[in-house]
């Protein structure tokens, strides 16, 4: 078992030494190796940080890597659940997504019938919960983002969506459609820098569902987590939700949180997609 941090500095040791020895004249052949080993090494880096979902279990699951987050605690090959053995008995925990990308504040709305789906939620929440044989635990992260940052990141999103809405109206077959699409979002945009205005902070929140699901062997509590998450993602799509697994280095992450949280809204935003 070894820590992702190992696999990581692993490959950065062994760039830093290819690299070296390559510079000093020791072995100069190796010099392009060196080079090409620091490129795939960037790549791999890289793929890791923008498809964990694919790349990073693909290798783990190839090479049978697990890992051990907390003593006790192990997540395994596949990347998908964090396994624990107590007392004869497997416990499997899991996490899902739930970020609500679709909302918007009452006052960026302008959809009809948004105050009547408003007053609905709360009965439609407690017919979902219903529906849920088995405990799960609600997670919300949120952390206040710099308002300056945050008003200039919208003011360049406002001055794009108008580009295409002028593009939009210069086109001979304009979509009245499209126009009107674009036209929203230029409003919610212009709410939320209307909101920053009268000096309300800008959050980022990250939202997660976690389950844990037991077994007498691995594979059955893996099986049963795996059947838990299923029916919380099916309780869960009537809401305006994102609901994906999470599998990979951000379950990692995530099982650390139950330890301490992050600092800044900026290490949430640098791990996971967010609601902001």
């Amino acid at each position: 078992m070894v820590s992702q941090d190992t696999l990581v500095y692993l490959l950065f040791s062994s760039v830093v030494l290819f690299f070296a020895l390559a510079n000093i004249g020791i072995f100069g052949p190796l010099s392009f190796a060196a080079y090409f080993l620091m490129a795939v090494t960037g790549i791999v880096l890289g793929m890791l940080a923008f498809a964990d979902f694919l790349l990073f279990t693909f290798i783990t699951s190839v090479l049978g890597i697990t890992f051990e987050p907390a003593r006790n605690y192990k997540i395994g090959k596949h990347q998908d659940a964090v396994m624990k053995f107590v007392n004869g008995i497997y416990y499997a925990t899991g996490y899902v997504t739930c970020n609500l990308f679709a909302y918007v504040f009452k006052e960026e709305s302008i959809i009809e019938g948004e105050d009547e789906r408003q007053a609905q939620a709360p009965d439609i929440w407690e017919r979902a919960i219903m529906s849920i044989p088995f405990p799960f635990k609600f997670n919300v992260i949120s952390a206040a983002r710099d308002t300056q940052k945050v008003r200039d990141e919208l003011e360049g999103k406002r001055a794009y969506q108008e580009f295409q809405l002028s593009r939009a109206y210069q086109s001979h077959s304009a979509d009245q459609t499209g126009i009107t699409d674009i036209q929203r979002k230029i409003s919610v945009i212009q709410a939320k820098i209307d909101r920053i205005s009268r000096d309300e902070q800008p959050v980022a929140t990250l939202m997660y569902v976690e389950t844990t699901a037991v077994g007498v062997s691995e594979a059955a509590a893996g099986d049963a987590l795996t059947a838990q998450i299923k029916q919380l993602e099916l309780a869960l799509g009537g809401f305006d939700l994102q609901t994906t697994r999470i599998v990979g280095r951000e379950l990692y992450q995530l099982f650390n949180y139950n330890f301490s949280l992050p600092t800044t809204s900026a290490e949430i935003k640098s791990a996971f997609d967010t609601e902001e």
